[in-house]
């Protein structure tokens, strides 16, 4: 940090550096810059938070190779800004640029946290319900824009169970180009139907298309992402009604 910050900000940005840190499983860097100075605070007011960190670890399997973080104005507790909590008393706007790399994508897959959201989903196919039951997914980033993946799933229609693998390769949706799927394989198992394959496609499209996601305290939408060999770049925009506390990772 600039060494003309005010002391009221080294101090509280240094707390709240000291409160993440605990929280974190790992870290190789984590900066946190608070904008401000003791009248705005007293007044419950900050002029932004900026937050900079390498390989942060948040439990076992959840990791990110690099997140930068602005925040604009934020409307704050005082009593708890002079500790180094930022609470908010209003929502607050946020742009950021998260690195994530294969590896850390395939770890995490594996994670409780993350499997739990890879539960069996169910489409309506023509009135028969499908449901798919994710047994492994694997994540390679090739480069030239292109995301690779291969999967297991456990595939129940018409009252049968049976196995199916995949192999697909697609760009994903950018600022200047729709989400393309330039290729999908079976690998294992029968194949699917048209009828299923159209359905798959029309509840993709539906994700891709959603103005924002939801998770806690927090709605976020991705306004770009670019695939580089072994990394993924996202440009996310967020609103953040608190700042999400990292215990709730905990599985």
């Amino acid at each position: 940090m600039p060494d003309d910050h005010r002391f009221e900000e080294k101090f509280i940005s240094q707390e709240a550096e000291r409160r993440i840190s605990e929280k974190l499983d790992d870290a190789e860097k984590i900066e946190i810059d608070v904008q401000t100075d003791l009248l705005k605070i007293v007044q419950g007011q900050v002029d932004g938070v900026s937050v900079a960190g390498l390989g942060l670890v948040i439990q076992e399997g959840i990791r990110v190779q690099e997140i930068k973080l602005q925040t604009d104005t934020i409307d704050i507790n005082p009593l708890s800004a002079l500790f180094g909590q930022i609470e908010l008393n209003q929502p607050v706007n946020a742009i950021g640029r998260i690195v994530v790399t294969e590896v850390d994508i395939n770890h995490a897959l594996t994670s409780n946290f993350v499997r739990s959201w890879m539960q069996k989903f169910e489409l309506n196919v023509d009135g028969e319900i499908v449901s798919f039951e994710p047994q492994k997914i694997q994540v390679f980033l090739p480069g030239e824009g292109k995301i690779e993946c291969r999967g297991k799933v456990l595939l129940k229609e018409m009252g049968n169970t049976r196995p199916f693998a995949y192999t697909a390769l697609l760009r994903p949706r950018t600022s200047s180009q729709p989400a393309m799927l330039e290729s999908f394989n079976c690998t294992e198992g029968e194949g699917i139907s048209i009828e299923l394959v159209t359905a798959l496609m029309q509840k993709a499209k539906e994700l891709m298309n959603l103005p924002y996601l939801k998770w806690e305290d927090m709605a976020f939408s991705i306004k770009d992402i670019k695939v580089e060999t072994g990394s993924l770049v996202l440009l996310v925009e967020t609103q953040m009604k608190q700042i999400p506390s990292l215990e709730i990772l905990s599985p």
